[in-house]
């Protein structure tokens, strides 16, 4: 070995201990899992801003609802989706955290480009440019959340981090429906979209790459093909009912959370300022307390009873709890106010199930497979659930609309509540053999 290579390992390794002494800190780690967070918000603010806009950018673009949903589904998550292996699979062989900065600043750019789109074609690619930033944001984070935080605080970590996604439903419904109200919809997409900037700068340079398997003490080895990992998770029984559970869930949760603001405006004649709020209010403060609740539980009641079944026992109880609650607040409500409280009660045990089927994930693979495999997760959890949950719901509303009228729409968003009956056995075939394959990985 060269006297320069040397140098350059000494000054690697010395590089390497000074980065586990910072995360050694608790303040360090939680305040990488604070800015990886705030990354998530940004994330589904910009993802999610669309929805509180419906009513206005469907009038002004001259728009069906089967073309909203597309907007706020499919246009997003198809190339999010099929773009999240790839970059997972640089994030698995590279720096994270700059696979992540870069991402930000890209979606960031995406959105504010929204607000230039003058008809559905310019909107719908400024959505897919939002797809390709956004596929970076989630597997690298995952991947560095479970390097910088032991296994069994696992869930938990991943709930906070996870908690972006009701964070950023609260921040860009709230936040549109008073930009808009003051300005107009294209306003709304250039003032959430931009301030991204900053918060990739921050990533940048304020977030250290952790060494891989650091919280495990785990010996690092060099990162399997998309195919070996696709092989490994072929051969986990519990991974195909669990990702397929995920992505019923989503398309559930999306095809509810993406017409909500339509709905209470259509069929309650709720003024936007009044949707933005209290809908705001309530989806983002019931998924921040369900998403936490779910990953802190599971993580709980498993190192309790030293059961990793939990993980997937959690989302199994709180998915076949929301149905009956969700279609209260569609069919029984009788006024928009009542159904956006009750509507709490559904987003809270509709959020449990993100944390813990992430942290499962991980558990049944390698330190190095852990990127690709949420890559894998959010591919499937994305592509059925945010791709097609909205537009299956818009179209259906449509077929509806003939016989229903503005009550489509209502009963549209109801028989999408019932495919958590279908989400609910896959969790539960997926609990039968979770504890063999998570063996099957430590092997």
């Amino acid at each position: 070995m060269t006297e320069a290579a040397t140098k350059i390992d000494k000054v690697n390794e010395l590089r390497r201990e000074s980065t586990i002494a910072s995360y050694s800190k608790p303040f360090y780690r939680y305040l990488v899992l604070g800015i990886l967070t705030t990354v998530y918000i940004s994330n589904f603010v910009d993802r999610q801003v669309i929805n509180v806009l419906a009513a206005y950018i469907i009038e002004d673009l001259q728009l069906s609802d089967g073309q909203f949903g597309a907007l706020s589904g499919i246009a997003f998550a198809l190339i999010y989706t099929v773009l999240g292996i790839p970059i997972a699979r640089l994030a698995d062989l590279s720096n994270r955290r700059n696979v992540i900065a870069i991402s930000v600043a890209t979606w960031s750019l995406m959105t504010a480009a929204c607000g230039l789109a003058q008809n559905f074609g310019q909107l719908f690619l400024a959505r897919v440019g939002v797809g390709i930033g956004e596929a970076g944001g989630s597997p690298p984070a995952h991947s560095i959340v479970s390097d910088i935080f032991p296994a069994e605080q696992r869930a938990t970590a991943l709930s906070i981090y996870s908690l972006g996604v009701y964070g950023g439903i609260l921040v860009g419904t709230v936040g549109g429906a008073y930009l808009v109200q003051y300005f107009d919809w294209r306003t709304a997409f250039i003032v959430v979209g931009l301030p991204g900037l900053f918060l990739a700068l921050i990533v940048r340079f304020v977030i250290k790459e952790p060494p891989r398997g650091m919280s495990e003490n785990r010996r690092d080895i060099a990162p399997p093909g998309f195919f070996r990992v696709m092989k490994i998770l072929a051969s986990r029984k519990s991974f195909k009912h669990l990702s397929f559970a995920c992505a019923l869930h989503a398309f559930v949760t999306y095809g509810m959370g993406n017409f909500m603001p339509l709905f209470l405006g259509r069929i309650h004649q709720m003024p936007i300022i009044d949707i933005g709020l209290y809908y705001g209010l309530i989806a983002g403060i019931g998924g921040l307390a369900g998403t936490f609740f779910g990953g802190w539980y599971s993580d709980r009641k498993s190192n309790k009873h030293n059961d990793m079944r939990w993980y997937l026992w959690i989302p199994f109880i709180s998915t076949v709890a929301a149905i009956p609650l969700a279609l209260i607040t569609f069919i029984v409500m009788p006024d928009g106010y009542s159904a956006v409280f009750f509507y709490f009660l559904p987003v809270f045990f509709g959020g449990f199930y993100l944390a813990p089927c992430i942290a499962a994930t991980h558990f049944l693979v390698g330190i190095r497979m852990r990127a690709m495999a949420s890559a894998i997760l959010l591919f499937v959890l994305n592509l059925i659930g945010l791709g097609l949950g909205p537009m299956v719901t818009g179209f259906v509303s449509d077929w509806l609309t003939p016989t229903f009228g503005t009550d489509a729409l209502r009963y549209a968003m109801s028989l999408t509540v019932l495919v958590n009956i279908w989400c609910a056995l896959h969790y539960y075939w997926a609990i039968k053999t979770i504890r063999d394959d998570i063996a099957l990985a430590a092997e």
